[in-house]
């Protein structure tokens, strides 16, 4: 599925956000939910590693849905395009990274000044 098409399929779930109050309270709780569901995947993946439980990755992949649910309606409260922030994204990493990952250059990553 292309991103900016569930983007627009995902926001149907968003609550109102007419005023800047309303935006502020749709705002922290689409945060509060990616927090949350982020830490339900990194439980996931700590049971596997520590605790030695097999990796359900359907239930992974559930979370990392309501992950991208709760990204993609804070963008859409921004008024940010998934493509976007995606292309962005891999701009940045092509810039921090231009031959792959390694140690290396991310000890001695050098970021921009804002």
């Amino acid at each position: 599925m292309n991103i900016n098409k569930y983007q627009e399929l995902s926001k149907r779930t968003l609550p109102a956000h007419q005023n800047p109050i309303e935006k502020k309270h749709a705002l922290a709780n689409y945060a509060l939910g990616l927090v949350c569901e982020s830490g339900e995947v990194g439980d996931n993946i700590k049971k596997h590693v520590f605790h030695l439980h097999e990796l359900d990755v359907e239930d992974v992949t559930k979370e990392l849905g309501d992950v991208f649910h709760y990204l993609s309606g804070i963008a859409t409260i921004l008024g940010l395009s998934l493509n976007d922030i995606a292309q962005a994204n891999i701009e940045k990493l092509n810039k921090r990274y231009p031959n792959g990952f390694n140690p290396q250059d991310s000890i001695n990553r050098v970021e921009g000044i804002r």
